[in-house]
């Protein structure tokens, strides 16, 4: 979803081409001379970047890296890196960087689907791609470390099932850090416990010099990483004492674990939060209302369809605070803000959930420190008391960084209470791996979370549960994608399907109400699947998501009309 003035197809578009730009950089770079001479002026902090020693100083996954000498770049070596069904070919990195530093990431690909990233920055990681490089191409990208990065890992991969790719003349310039062989840190200290539910603990430690992350450990085995030092352990059972010890660890190692701290869990039963029996229907419709005219049907919150139960008014707006947010109603909508907060109270009192969405294509919101993260949640909490908001939705395009994400959304339901409604809306590629910032996110706020109604539309074609490639717009892409959520931890009461109210509603991926029906059918009862058959059924599917009500009514509704009676007849 985006914030903007444009028309929506003009706008996704526009989208789709940005994020293709970000990995065809051929156009406009620099002649080999100038760059030759800015990397005069900056040490290249990646060690073997051309690959004439082989595969020193590289670890690529499952063995799908070698070296070749055609085609190159530049100098006698290049990597050439095959993906398989189930790896996506990922070559790896670990280079020492100093905290609160800036960097440019690039590299030379050549092939279908090649990516370049890093992880571990401390604050957002960052990737950029491209879908097809017949010939050599740059790819850049910049990230700002974190107060206390030391190490980040720089990385290529492929996509599963792909042909080949090959890279080479990886560099990774700006200040260098100390040695990554540097001295494993100490053991934290300061281990404790704070607000604990019926299913989680959440726990913070003292920060440990030349750290760069955390591992945590409950009886003994671990069952979480965290960036910073805080993170909540889920999925415990309710009115049970657990042990818990944290490690530090850095590119030499891992340290010995905390002193144990022991925490119990609450009771179980009592008030059912945001799940199924708490503010939104056990099966629910989610519809974006767009506070600004880009040629859709302007309406008033009163004049959304009634099949929606919760409706996502799009978008709050960053301030110049980084992680604080606000909101104003858009002056072309001719909509009083008495009115509006009228017309959202009426709502409510029909049985609907009213929450403000933050991101959006253009959305710049940064919760990247716990000054930001607790900016974001006193700026969304006094927005739902000034406008009577039930909750908020994640809808931020450009990363958003896990740790304090969910310290934010922790601290938000803290002052909101059990009845808060959370909803996300990643693209795909946000929820291809739970190791991904948005997963992680979703799966560290899961006993608080309500639904994630991922975007099925503006991608690529994307990996499967089973391992395959599946295109957008069929019945197999929805329930494909869906079961990596569904088998990767999310409750299917978390799951929805995002998807275009009409064609222009999107630049890609729009298909009719009726694919959308049959997709829910085969994720709940097995009937009306494509050729992928998920590994069980999931009756407890929350539900599905359009972009936007404001499409569907000009579109004549067909999409509410078909798609919200099927949902709420659900089993």
């Amino acid at each position: 979803m985006e914030h903007s003035r444009l028309p929506r197809r003009r706008r996704r578009t526009a989208r789709l081409c940005t994020l293709l730009a970000a990995g065809l950089a051929l156009a406009g770079l620099p002649a080999l001379g100038a760059a030759s001479a800015r990397a005069a002026d900056d040490t290249n902090l990646a060690k073997n970047p051309g690959f004439e020693s082989g595969l020193a100083g590289w670890t690529c996954s499952g063995g799908s890296g070698a070296v070749v000498g055609s085609p190159v770049h530049a100098g006698s070596g290049a990597l050439k890196a095959v993906p398989a069904g189930a790896d996506n070919a990922r070559c790896a990195q670990t280079v020492a960087v100093r905290p609160g530093a800036t960097y440019t990431l690039s590299a030379w690909v050549q092939g279908s689907y090649v990516y370049l990233g890093a992880d571990g920055t401390g604050t957002t990681d960052v990737s950029t791609w491209t879908p097809s490089a017949g010939s050599w191409q740059q790819l850049t990208t910049t990230f700002t470390t974190g107060p206390g990065t030391t190490s980040v890992t720089v990385y290529t991969h492929g996509w599963y099932g792909q042909p080949a790719y090959f890279a080479d003349d990886i560099t990774l310039t700006g200040p260098g850090g100390g040695d990554p062989g540097e001295p494993v840190p100490g053991a934290p200290t300061g281990l404790r416990a704070g607000a604990v539910t019926a299913s989680s603990v959440a726990l913070s430690w003292d920060a440990v010099p030349g750290a760069t992350g955390y591992n945590v450990y409950r009886d003994g085995a671990k069952v979480t990483s965290s960036d910073g030092t805080s993170a909540t352990v889920n999925g415990l059972a309710a009115s049970t004492s657990y042990r818990f010890q944290v490690t530090a660890t850095n590119a030499a190692g891992e340290s010995a674990r905390s002193a144990e701290v022991t925490a119990t869990t609450g009771p179980g039963g009592g008030d059912p939060g945001p799940g199924p029996g708490g503010p939104v229907p056990k099966h629910a419709v989610t519809g974006y209302w767009q506070n600004f005219d880009n040629g859709a049907t302007v309406q008033k919150i009163s004049d959304v369809q009634s099949q929606y139960d919760i409706i996502a008014v799009a978008f709050a707006d960053a301030t110049t605070m980084p992680g604080a947010v606000d909101f104003h109603l858009d002056p072309a909508l001719h909509y009083t803000e008495e009115q509006f907060k009228a017309d959202i109270a009426a709502k409510q009192a029909a049985g609907k959930s009213v929450i403000v969405s933050i991101g959006g294509e253009r959305g710049t919101v940064t919760v990247n420190d716990a000054a930001s993260a607790a900016r974001f949640a006193d700026s969304v909490y006094a927005l739902m008391q000034k406008y009577g908001f039930n909750g908020v939705d994640i809808d931020l395009e450009n990363g958003l960084n896990p740790t304090y994400m969910t310290q934010a959304l922790r601290t938000l339901s803290a002052k909101a209470g059990s009845k808060l409604v959370i909803t996300m809306a990643p693209q795909t590629i946000d929820m291809q791996s739970t190791s991904a910032g948005y997963f992680r996110t979703a799966l560290d706020i899961k006993d608080i979370l309500t639904v994630v109604n991922m975007q099925y539309y503006n991608s690529g074609s994307m990996n499967g549960c089973d391992g395959k490639v599946y295109a957008q717009g069929s019945v197999d892409f929805l329930t494909a994608l869906a079961c990596i959520q569904l088998e990767g931890g999310l409750d299917p009461s978390q799951v929805g399907l995002g998807l275009p109210a009409s064609p222009r509603a999107a630049g890609s991926g729009y298909v009719s109400p009726s694919v959308v029906n049959s997709a829910l059918d085969c994720l709940a009862k097995g009937t009306g699947c494509g050729s992928f058959k998920p590994p069980k059924t999931y009756p407890g599917i929350r539900g599905a998501m359009t972009w936007s009500t404001n499409w569907d009514t000009a579109n004549g509704s067909p999409w509410s009309a078909a798609v919200g009676p099927h949902v709420h007849g659900l089993p």
